[in-house]
């Protein structure tokens, strides 16, 4: 059985392409602090079409478009969605009594 990968470098750098960096920043207008560093180190490896996909990644964050952060899990937006609108009005009027 394969070693599993210990470090965020071993993940990166064995399941992650600029390419899927690159769509992801895009689709969630996010790039984390960890993509931005592997980005940076990576830069040397880099084929000329990946060179063109990073300067376009970083006129994107300079332009604003991308933003600089961490991402929140689609489940994890749910649930607090579910619980503002469903489940705290619930709570808030569980100590009052309604009168007609």
């Amino acid at each position: 059985m394969p070693a599993l990968a210990t470090t965020y470098e071993e993940v990166v750098t064995k399941q992650v392409t600029l390419g899927e960096v690159f769509l992801e920043a895009i689709t969630t207008g996010v790039i984390t602090d960890n993509e931005i560093a592997w980005v940076a180190r990576s830069q040397g490896r880099f084929s000329r079409a990946e060179e063109a996909t990073a300067l376009r990644l970083g006129r994107l964050l300079d332009a604003g478009v991308v933003n600089p952060g961490c991402r929140i899990p689609s489940r994890l937006l749910q649930h607090k969605q579910i619980a503002n609108d469903w489940i705290e009005p619930l709570g808030r009027r569980r100590g009052t009594l309604v009168s007609v």
